[in-house]
């Protein structure tokens, strides 16, 4: 009876164990878990320049749609001035997980674009940047 005793108690204690470490390696996600993406690196100088991102989830390399980016900023950092920036505007995107906007990038050169978004089910914020050249 002792000896039936302690098996099934080892049992258990195996069972909590396999459990809890399913538990902590299922698929939580976290901000670092994604990753924002330039579509397209090299764009054309001006005042209505079409830059695009793709925020894309790490462990899938899937992109993931319906995100609300709810902070932007462009600047020329890369180039070694960081206090030239530029507005950036939402713009409409046909695909799914890509996320556009239009920005006045008045002269060439490389432009550091950071973005922050709110990701569905996520409670940390997403950021990143992506590195752009500006081409005549």
């Amino acid at each position: 009876m002792i000896k039936t005793f302690f098996n099934a108690r080892a049992v258990l204690l195996v069972g909590a164990m396999l459990f809890a470490t399913a538990t902590a390696t299922a698929t939580f996600a976290g901000a670092q878990d994604y990753e924002f993406q330039a579509v397209q690196t090299e764009i054309k100088e001006g005042p209505a320049a079409t830059v695009s991102v793709r925020l894309v989830d790490k462990r899938t390399g899937k992109s993931v749609p319906d995100a609300v980016i709810f902070t932007t900023r462009m600047d020329m950092a890369p180039d070694g001035m960081e206090m030239m920036t530029t507005t950036v505007e939402p713009s409409d995107s046909t695909k799914a997980g890509v996320y556009a906007f239009t920005a006045n990038l008045s002269m060439e050169g490389e432009w550091r674009f950071q973005v922050a978004a709110k990701v569905q089910g996520e409670s940390e914020t997403v950021k990143g940047e992506v590195i752009l050249k500006a081409v005549r």
